[in-house]
C-alpha cells in the first residue's frame, strides 16, 4: 500500500460536476493498493499518515500530527501510484490490486480512520474520472509504503 500525502489548506474532488468530497486545512490523501495489502497494511499506514508530525506548530516547526493539530482528510483512490515507468513509453500497472480487491481495501481503509481516529474521511469516488482541486499547504508532501 502506498499513499502520497499532501498538507494542504483545502482540497476536492469531483466525479462530472457533483463534488464528492471537500475539505478545509489537513491532508489529501492518493492511496494505490496492491495485490495482496492485508489489514496489518491499512494499520501501518493509516496509524502513520494520523500521527506523522507534519503539521507546524507555534513556532513554525513540524511537531504536530494531524491527532495533535486537526482537520480533514481526503481519501482519493490511485492506482497510477504503482504504474511502473522503467521500460518503455507506457507506463504498466501489473503492480497495482484489481480493482475488486483494491475498493475493498480502499473502503477498510477509510473505515479503520473513522473507527480508530473518530476521522470521518471524505472520498472520491473508486474507479471514476475524478478532478482533484487542491491549495498544498507549504508546499508539504511526502509518500509513504505500509512495507
Amino acid at each position: 500500500m502506498r499513499a502520497l500525502i499532501q498538507r494542504v489548506k483545502s482540497a476536492s474532488v469531483k466525479v462530472g460536476d457533483k463534488i464528492t468530497g471537500e475539505i478545509g486545512h489537513g491532508l489529501l490523501l492518493f492511496l494505490g493498493i496492491k495485490p495482496g495489502d492485508s489489514k496489518k497494511d491499512i494499520e501501518y499506514l493509516a496509524d502513520k499518515i494520523i500521527n506523522l508530525r507534519i503539521f507546524e506548530d507555534d513556532n513554525g516547526k513540524m511537531n504536530l500530527s494531524m491527532a495533535d493539530a486537526g482537520g480533514d482528510i481526503l481519501v482519493v483512490s490511485q492506482f497510477t501510484l504503482y504504474g511502473n515507468c522503467d521500460k518503455g513509453r507506457r507506463p504498466s500497472f501489473t503492480q497495482a490490486a484489481l480493482p475488486d480487491e483494491a475498493k475493498k481495501t480502499y473502503e477498510e481503509f477509510c473505515g479503520y480512520i473513522r473507527e480508530r481516529y473518530g476521522i470521518v474521511p471524505k472520498t472520491g469516488e473508486f474507479a471514476a474520472m475524478m478532478e482533484v482541486e487542491l491549495i498544498n499547504d507549504g508546499p508539504v508532501t511526502f509518500m509513504i509504503e505500509s512495507r
